[in-house]
């Protein structure tokens, strides 16, 4: 299959980011393949994977905002901020005396942007090393806080000592950490229970398919692909002519005289969507002086 664009994979829990990629590889028989922002194995949901020539854009996609419901196990705290890291020498206070009004209190301080520091269990580098190798063998490393915005933090319920959250957040946020610190915050301990994506910038649920449904049917994943034409609507749309897509394909500058119609925007933008006559992007631009459109990105 000859495939260009996104696949969205309602991930299951237990395999990783890089598993589902591999699977997907194998299924469909296309090597170029990629992830625009990983789910820790014990996550579910919405992993948007890039196929083809589409790879080439992973990076306009990653940093998009992404959306969570995440159930947080108040009572414990544990190594890896997740349930994964629950022993059989745990201390488990099933119900925590925590209230409403104390967890809203301590949720004003998670949202809005603040620096949050990755979890020790997590595949940041320290020195060259993934932070997760080092916390294997017992080791204390310094982790550089990284600045996080949270846009949306609502309870959704509570349970039983189970806490239901739906947030919003910017890309490189550990809903874990977020556990955890809730924990610290109400002083009974707290970690990540289950986690599950609802959505990945435009990226949604009711857009996914299921890992096993691909690898049943690879023809699954070209009826289910949101093709490369589609994605990063936020960049103006420009049809080039004849001449405008020859000039594309070999990296030259273009014009207004290679639209082949108005561009049907205004006022400035980063970059260009540049589109042959038939619909088919053909690159991404970036805007020069004197109105000229040079490709950095092309995928013919």
């Amino acid at each position: 299959m000859n495939l260009s664009g996104v696949l969205v994979i309602d991930k299951p829990s237990g395999p990783t980011s890089h598993d589902v990629v591999a699977r997907v590889r194998r299924a469909i028989g296309e090597k170029r393949i990629g992830h625009t922002g990983t789910l820790d194995p014990l996550a579910t949901g919405v992993l948007a994977l890039v196929i083809g020539r589409a790879t080439r854009l992973a990076q306009f996609l990653s940093s998009d905002e992404k959306e969570y419901l995440a159930t947080v196990r108040l009572g414990m705290s544990t190594p890896t901020y997740d349930a994964e890291g629950i022993s059989a020498d745990s201390d488990f206070r099933l119900e925590p005396e925590v209230n409403l009004g104390d967890i809203e209190a301590a949720l004003t301080h998670l949202r809005g942007t603040y620096l949050q520091t990755p979890p020790p269990f997590s595949a940041k580098k320290v020195a060259g090393v993934r932070a997760y190798q080092h916390a294997r063998t017992q080791q204390v490393v310094e982790l550089t806080p990284v600045e996080v915005t949270v846009s949306a933090l609502e309870v959704m319920s509570v349970e039983e000592g189970r806490l239901q959250l739906r947030l919003v957040c910017t890309s490189g946020f550990y809903v874990r950490t977020l556990a955890h610190e809730l924990g610290q915050r109400l002083g009974c301990g707290a970690h990540l229970g289950a986690l599950r994506r609802t959505r990945a910038g435009d990226f949604t649920l009711g857009q996914a398919v299921s890992l096993d449904a691909v690898q049943a049917d690879p023809g699954l994943a070209a009826s289910r692909l949101v093709p490369s034409g589609e994605l990063l609507p936020a960049f103006p749309r420009i049809v080039l002519n004849e001449a405008g897509v020859r000039r594309v394909q070999h990296g030259n500058t273009v014009g207004p005289e290679h639209f082949g119609e108005p561009p049907g925007f205004a006022g400035f933008a980063s970059k260009f969507r540049l589109f042959d006559p038939s619909g088919a992007l053909l690159a991404l631009a970036d805007p020069q002086p004197g109105g000229l459109l040079h490709p950095a990105i092309v995928l013919v």
